[in-house]
């Protein structure tokens, strides 16, 4: 038997397992020293089917641990759950007697060499299979000092659970965000203070590959050109710098040798990146790299529902886009000047720009893969 731990240790290694689950299995052996009983366990009780899922457990034989899951949790008389924080052993909830005649005292627990059977409810919420802290006294009851000792327990025990919870929800979400990141056809690309690259999805991966635009080196991310890198470690300094950056729409633009350019949008991370992690992070932000590119008919449908134009108007508008200006719209749609300057002047008012190089821009605007 491990020496009692004291209980300002013991509920220090407690809550080290809330915010790490392996922990557990250490914790609970020291539950059991700090109570005084044969055996201990963290275990889930559906009330209903009776059923029960041993998680963390000392002190009992896996072959017992097996048999109970398979066959005697259904006779288990503390099957009958106490409510919260309610320390109950086998007395206090059926027939002592009675149950020394049943299959769970005569097949189960006898063979054990133990007597009684401890539980108590460490989740408040209305779970189908709450968990519990189960203990085994040993060969004699349960007895004053262990259920004050098990009544110590619970408030902290019944915490970290809910941490366990807790961390294991921001997890999810985070593995899921990750998962839909991945899946994107533009880089994304976490960096640190350093503007060292923490993860950077396939389609970065594809881009760094081709050692550009962008390059890792000795993993730092590394533009091509010069004003670029300037941009880079100025808005990557701290969170707090990405934070203002992205919401002023900051864009890094960037050219490769063939002349092409891309833009990189910069992100400010959600608290769910930053600390969604039992491990916090040490990315500050995230650029979104795409190809910059004009393409009015594969967002026209966007276009047309922000501003309700008539298919002549949208028409007019994708044509000032690629052809150029009225006179090569008038001949490439083959319709008069005047029809084309009609056309347009409605477009300028229903947009709200005055200028032929402002719905360039506008049509940009509606390229970016961060609208769509």
């Amino acid at each position: 038997m491990p020496r009692p731990p004291k209980h300002s240790e013991l509920i220090e290694r407690i809550y080290d397992a809330g915010l790490h689950p392996e922990l557990w299995s250490e914790v609970v052996v020291s539950l059991n020293a700090f109570i005084g009983s044969q055996a201990c366990g963290l275990i889930s009780k559906d009330p209903v089917s009776k059923s029960g899922a041993t998680h963390y457990y000392c002190g009992v034989d896996p072959h017992y641990i097996q048999l109970y899951a398979e066959t005697y949790a259904r006779y288990d008389p503390l099957a009958r759950l106490p409510r919260y924080g309610e320390v109950r052993n086998i007395p206090d909830l059926v027939n002592f007697d009675e149950y020394r005649r049943g299959r769970f005292y005569q097949e189960w627990l006898r063979p054990q060499g133990c007597v009684d059977v401890a539980n108590v409810v460490l989740e408040r919420s209305k779970s189908p299979c709450p968990m519990l802290l189960t203990v085994i006294p040993g060969k004699e009851m349960l007895d004053a000092e262990k259920r004050a000792r098990m009544q110590l327990l619970v408030p902290h025990a019944s915490r970290a659970l809910l941490i366990n919870q807790a961390v294991e929800r921001k997890q999810q979400r985070a593995i899921a965000l990750a998962e839909v990141v991945d899946r994107l056809n533009a880089g994304v690309i976490l960096l640190d203070a350093a503007c060292h690259i923490v993860h950077s999805n396939p389609a970065a991966e594809t881009i760094l590959a081709a050692d550009d635009f962008l390059r890792s080196v000795s993993g730092r991310l590394v533009a091509r050109s010069s004003e670029a890198n300037l941009a880079l470690r100025d808005i990557f300094r701290d969170a707090g710098e990405v934070s203002v950056a992205a919401a002023a729409g900051r864009k890094i633009p960037l050219m490769s040798h063939d002349g092409s350019y891309h833009v990189a949008h910069v992100i400010a991370l959600p608290s769910l990146l930053r600390d969604g992690a039992a491990e916090r992070t040490s990315a500050v932000g995230a650029l979104f790299i795409w190809k910059a590119e004009l393409d009015a008919r594969s967002c026209a449908g966007l276009i047309d529902r922000a501003f309700e134009l008539t298919s002549s108007e949208l028409r007019v508008l994708q044509s000032i886009v690629e052809v150029g200006g009225v006179p090569e719209t008038a001949a490439a749609l083959g319709i008069a000047e005047t029809t084309v300057k009609t056309h347009l002047h409605r477009v300028f008012a229903k947009t709200g720009v005055s200028r032929q190089a402002d719905l360039v821009k506008l049509v940009a605007g509606f390229s970016n893969p961060l609208v769509h």
